[in-house]
């Protein structure tokens, strides 16, 4: 095998290809770049590029005769077996087949780094997601946001950005005052004080679960003129007004003045607890962070009110019955945001303005957030607000994820966080395995609909993706135990006799790894790694259904074996970038 690392083939050719442009003294400039592009079909060569007819205008020129001008530009190259001109004016290149067989010893050296590039140049970019409000258990809709982005943080790191994983927990609003007195009310009824339960509070068994906490290390401490609860609430007018906002608003204010300084121990306990299950069944997900946001730092720090100064200060803010306006119909939005209230209270939006201003202050060049798609609406006044404050709107990318929908027995499973009925992220983890959960959330793009078919996701059928992929990498493992040898001494094995047609798909597809790992990145779209997968997984079963490995013919036996050694590379580097393992026995 020839031990010459052949360049990555698509850049190689960009730079002829500019080489060329050159040669033939054209000053009209290519203001997108030189793309190339893999064919679809072996006839139409390996890689195809459209300049020629980019440039038919601006050199008033038919694209045939430009293509046939800037191939006779091009500069020799070792690695092209022939060019010629398609088409139109297509240039379609042809690799030799050489240079892709040493691209296996390339896999083989670099191992587990295999794919990874410098393409980002170390540019340092956030990925925010999840973000759950730490009001309760991560139900399978957080699940599909969770697999998302841990996949698209590997995806950036891997094509050379440097990337800051964070969580914004939202641990200074009213749904964390909401979730306190769900419990303290649930823990007065552990000390045998029963107040009706509002139906808009936390109804979910975990509520009652650290309601038993507090009782069980402070039995009634916390038990304080719970009459008072219900002061200016006569029964009628609660039970009419049961299920209102007023009435949670109302409950929470008397419980503040109830508890006094206690009222902190409750808020503080409930955050610890959900925040604390959170991150570990996140962490159990594989999915893990690099910082932990608190958006309650953003009042304490003051950057809130600063925030709001600044619009101030901008003349982006007016006044209108009693509360502050921010005028975001300005920068294209629907309608004009308050981002103060009557009673002086800043509102959801203050605070998001707020954290996305520190975003930007910690310098990331750019910066993704991933929401659900009902956010869809929040977009235009976060990039108003950005805009007003004089910062660079188009660095905040929204990468919207669809909810995943759970059936179970053919049925649709409810996932509301406040009745309680919902399935749990733990569940589905216990339920279908974290690699099949991982997978089956990231195997099609973000912001279309996932239907999450469980009997699907727990067969062992070629049906099922993640089994698919996971049995391929099992498959060459196991042929690999029979051979007996250490594949560290394939590397100096001559490839020259890899020469069929299945063979030579194959060496085109692990080619193509680093390029795919590009475009994901390109496109914030781990599906693309996923499609991959399956595909090089679908080819090999093929090959492995249609070929004998261990044959009489020592060379040809060591040269299929390094193929296959580079595709089980190539299988557990893209399964890791899902968060989904590679099992040598299954």
């Amino acid at each position: 095998m020839d031990t010459a690392a052949p360049p990555n083939f698509k850049d190689h050719l960009s730079q002829l290809m500019f080489h060329a442009v050159e040669q033939i003294r054209t000053d009209s400039g290519i203001q997108s770049g030189i793309e190339i592009v893999r064919t679809r079909q072996t006839d139409h060569g390996d890689y195809s590029c459209n300049l020629a007819m980019q440039l038919a205008k601006p050199l008033r020129k038919n694209p045939r005769e430009i293509a046939a001008l800037l191939i006779a530009a091009l500069p020799p190259s070792p690695y092209l077996e022939k060019v010629e001109v398609a088409g139109a004016g297509f240039i379609n290149f042809f690799i030799k087949t050489a240079a892709k067989q040493a691209c296996l010893y390339n896999i083989l050296q670099r191992s587990t780094a295999y794919g990874t590039s410098d393409y980002g140049k170390k540019r340092e970019i956030q990925v925010e997601f999840v973000s759950a409000n730490p009001t309760g258990p991560l139900h399978v809709g957080h699940g599909r946001g969770a697999a998302f982005g841990a996949s698209l943080a590997n995806v950036l790191s891997a094509a050379g950005f440097t990337v800051t994983r964070e969580y914004y927990v939202n641990d200074a609003g009213r749904q964390m005052d909401i979730l306190a007195v769900s419990t303290w009310l649930r823990y007065l009824e552990l000390n045998n004080i029963h107040i009706p339960f509002p139906d808009n509070a936390y109804q979910g068994d975990y509520v009652k679960v650290m309601a038993r906490l507090i009782y069980e290390a402070h039995a009634d401490r916390y038990v304080h003129h719970p009459e008072k609860l219900l002061q200016g609430f006569p029964a009628s007018t609660y039970e009419k007004a049961i299920d209102t906002d007023e009435l949670l608003d109302r409950l929470i204010a008397n419980a503040r003045a109830i508890l006094d300084q206690d009222y902190a121990y409750i808020h503080n306990f409930v955050l610890t607890e959900q925040l604390g299950d959170c991150r570990n069944d996140l962490m159990e997900f594989g999915v893990t962070f690099d910082t932990w946001f608190s958006e309650q730092s953003l009042f304490d720090n003051g950057l809130v009110a600063h925030a709001v100064r600044e619009l101030e200060e901008k003349k982006f803010l007016y006044r209108q019955d009693g509360a502050v306006w921010f005028r975001s119909t300005e920068f294209g939005d629907e309608k004009d945001r308050v981002v103060q209230r009557e009673n002086g209270q800043y509102t959801y939006f203050a605070s998001d303005i707020a954290y996305h201003l520190n975003k930007f202050e910690r310098g990331f060049e750019t910066i993704i957030n991933v929401w659900g798609a009902d956010h869809h609406g929040y977009i235009p006044r976060v990039k108003a607000a950005l805009q007003a404050l004089a910062l660079d709107a188009d660095k905040l990318n929204i990468a919207l994820v669809q909810f995943a929908v759970l059936y179970r027995n053919g049925k649709k499973a409810s996932m509301s966080t406040r009745s309680g009925e919902f399935v749990t992220l733990r569940e589905l983890r216990q339920e279908v395995g974290n690699d099949a959960a991982r997978f089956f959330y990231v195997m099609r793009k973000s912001d279309q609909h996932l239907d999450f078919d469980l009997d699907l996701a727990k067969s062992q059928s070629n049906d099922n993706p993640v089994f698919y992929i996971q049995y391929a990498h099992a498959r060459i493992c196991s042929v690999l135990e029979q051979w007996g040898g250490d594949t560290a001494t394939l590397t100096n094995v001559d490839t020259n006799l890899l020469a069929n047609a299945s063979e030579l798909a194959l060496l085109q597809r692990l080619i193509d790894f680093p390029d795919i790992i590009i475009a994901a990145a390109e496109e914030f779209s781990p599906h693309l790694i996923a499609f991959y997968l399956r595909e090089l997984a679908s080819e090999f079963h093929s090959y492995y259904n249609s070929t004998h490995f261990l044959v009489t013919n020592i060379p040809l036996m060591e040269a299929r074996l390094v193929l296959i050694t580079a595709i089980r590379q190539v299988l557990r580097n893209g399964l890791a970038l899902l968060g989904v393992s590679a099992p040598e026995k299954m």
